[in-house]
This record gives structure tokens, C-alpha cells and sequence, in this order.
């Protein structure tokens, strides 16, 4: 994980409002300014922050998410009060009909809730299916661990 990954990640025993208020002050905003860029109310905002609304709607969700450079699943993630799962953050999927060998993968099959691919339906890959290690990096047409190709 890098810095900024690091950094943006919800910690296991972070409130939401801990995390948004942690988020502003890493893009050394005020309150004021996340709110606008949200297109909140900013005294709703305030609550946010506070503790005093744990339940985020779609539009305020998305809206905090694009205000504070952060993925809207780890908003959900605290909303709902699970841990962010760091492996499925991490883990690279590709879609085995569409992906060509070697290139980077559509962003698309990188949005956590992703589950298939947007173009063809196809269920996206995020492990080797030859051992069932986590994809690590597509940089390559081979898994590291035990040589079989990603892509048959």
C-alpha cells in the first residue's frame, strides 16, 4: 500500500466523522469548502463531522466522495459500519474476454462493487486461476507464483 493509499484509507476503529474530518484536513480544507464542493448544506456537513449523521443518501455520498478525493465505497463502508476489506482494495480484476494481455485494465473493473464487466458481462477475474493467488499487476501475462498465463 502506498502513502496516499495509506492516507486515505479508513482506519479499523474510525468513526465516519473521524474519517471525513481526517480527509479535510489532509486536503487542508475547511468545513465551509468541503460542503460547497460536495453541494451540501454546510451545517449538514457539520453534523457529518460531528457524529450526528451516520447514514450518508446517494447524492451526499457521491458528493463527499468527489469533495474529498476518496472512493465512495470506503464512505459506504463507515456508513454501514464494516471494515473496508484491504485485500479486495488491492486486488486487480480484469475481464478475461475483454482485457488485452499486458495492458493496463479498464478503471472500470477497478470500482470495488464491480463484480463483471460493463462491455460484455463477463465475471471479472481477480485472482490467478491456477493457484488462486491475488492478481498483483497486469503489467504481465504470466502470475509470478506459478507461471500459468492470465489469459488463455
Amino acid at each position: 500500500m502506498d502513502k496516499l493509499e495509506a492516507l486515505i484509507t479508513p482506519q479499523s476503529d474510525e468513526s465516519l466523522g473521524n474519517y471525513v474530518q481526517r480527509q479535510r484536513r489532509r486536503l487542508g480544507l475547511t468545513q465551509r469548502e468541503v460542503a460547497l464542493k460536495a453541494e451540501i448544506h454546510p451545517q449538514s456537513y457539520g453534523k457529518v463531522e460531528r457524529g450526528q449523521t451516520v447514514q450518508l443518501n446517494q447524492r451526499t455520498q457521491r458528493g463527499l466522495a468527489y469533495a474529498l478525493q476518496v472512493p465512495e465505497e470506503y464512505l459506504e463502508a463507515l456508513s454501514r459500519g464494516i471494515a473496508v476489506e484491504v485485500e479486495k482494495q488491492q486486488a486487480l480484476r480484469f475481464c478475461p474476454q475483454c482485457w488485452t494481455p499486458g495492458s493496463a485494465p479498464d478503471p472500470l473493473w477497478l470500482v470495488l462493487r464491480a463484480q463483471y464487466c460493463f462491455a460484455c458481462g463477463t465475471k471479472l477475474q481477480s485472482r490467478c486461476q491456477g493457484c488462486q493467488q491475488p492478481i498483483t499487476s497486469l503489467k504481465h501475462r504470466f502470475c509470478p507464483y506459478c507461471g500459468k498465463p492470465y489469459k488463455s
